[in-house]
């Protein structure tokens, strides 16, 4: 793979109307003509995106590619495009847009901490950490906030996860907890989700308590059948390794040798949530899951996440991160709804207590 750079003034894609900006060209040729479509992407989707992300233009024919822009984004453009080729020639396989914002925000942080080094030189260092299974083989975080989850996992018996849907909480919860369970260090994984519907009555549902609680755990076991195969977890199931516990059923058990998760966590009340935190055993780890902006408990109800994790505020041996829309890995559609909505209750919160100091008192 070879690359060079040449400068051109010109208009920029990110100037403005009359603006004169000095933009440069940066071509790349990469040396297997398949992999070099891996990473361009069906339709040169993989292209377009970065083009939108970094402000560039880039052109790719055959395994050849030839981006324009400023110095600064077309650089990192190079360095993002031999992240990408780097990470398909470990792995032989497409990539996914989240890849792409991934190998992105990788270059940035990159850049950010180390502005003299060279990532071209080693563009398939494993800046962002990463979990590995038989099935998936390594999955490694797509951004600082995935990164920093990661690394609590593997340093704390107790990790709380917050943040809207689609950053990656569940799924890398259950990846790290297969890891374990894999590598024999644990002997089973527990799994669990607070009985709420979202907003509707389900009512009474019929047969045993695994069919009662398997439309709650559908995410779970989505994620469970990623990481395994479904041999292995329909298995597992059957001979308890995996286990299916409603919150209700964990008072008065030690959970021992074993991963816990509970998702949805949000929807837990006080009672619950510390009934569950006591359940911890040797040998166990334990992983809360949930986003605070979702609660469906009846109004006036206290989520027992929100006050877990205040009361637990520095607590030794537990650790806690906070997703953010930025971090959304699920759709770049999502990303932006997740935004909107977050931007919405802001606006609103601000319209209150506008009104509030607005109101005087009654004499």
């Amino acid at each position: 793979m070879s690359g060079r750079g040449a400068p051109l003034r010109g208009r920029g894609p990110a100037a403005r109307v009359g603006e004169i900006v000095e933009t440069v060209d940066v071509s790349l040729t990469f040396d297997d003509n398949r992999l070099a479509s891996l990473v361009f992407g069906q339709y040169d989707q993989n292209v377009a995106h970065i083009e939108r992300r970094l402000a560039v233009t880039a052109t790719a024919l055959g395994n050849h590619l030839v981006v324009k822009g400023p110095p600064d984004a077309a650089e990192k453009a190079r360095k993002v495009f031999e992240r990408l080729y780097a990470r398909v020639k470990a792995s032989g396989t497409a990539l996914t847009l989240g890849d792409v914002d991934g190998a992105i925000q990788e270059t940035t942080l990159q850049g950010n901490l180390f502005p003299s080094a060279e990532v071209s030189a080693e563009p398939d260092r494993p800046h962002f950490d990463q979990i590995a299974t038989r099935k998936r083989g390594a999955v490694r975080a797509r951004n600082a906030a995935q990164d920093t989850y990661i690394k609590l996992l593997r340093n704390h018996e107790l990790v709380f996860a917050e943040g809207p849907a689609g950053t990656g909480k569940t799924w890398l919860a259950v990846g790290y907890a297969v890891s374990l369970l894999e590598q024999g260090h644990v002997e089973r994984l527990i799994l669990s989700r607070p009985a709420v519907e979202a907003g509707e009555r389900l009512g009474f549902l019929p047969g045993d308590m695994r069919e009662k609680v398997d439309p709650y755990l559908r995410p779970i076991y989505d994620a469970l059948y990623d990481f395994m195969e479904a041999r292995h977890v329909d298995r597992s199931l059957q001979t308890g390794v995996i286990e299916i516990a409603p919150l209700a059923f964990m008072r008065g058990r030690t959970l021992t040798n074993a991963v816990v998760l509970l998702d949805e966590a949000q929807n837990t009340t006080s009672m619950q949530m510390k009934m569950f935190l006591t359940r911890l055993g040797e040998n166990s780890r334990m992983i809360i899951t949930g986003d605070p902006s979702q609660v469906d408990l009846p109004p006036g109800q206290k989520s027992g996440l929100v006050e877990a994790v205040n009361i637990l505020d520095g607590v030794e041996g537990i650790g806690r991160v906070t997703f953010r829309d930025v971090d959304v890995v699920r759709h770049d559609l999502v990303r932006r709804i997740v935004t909107a909505y977050e931007t919405a209750a802001h606006g609103e919160g601000d319209a209150d207590r506008s009104s509030m100091s607005r109101r005087r008192p009654l004499s």
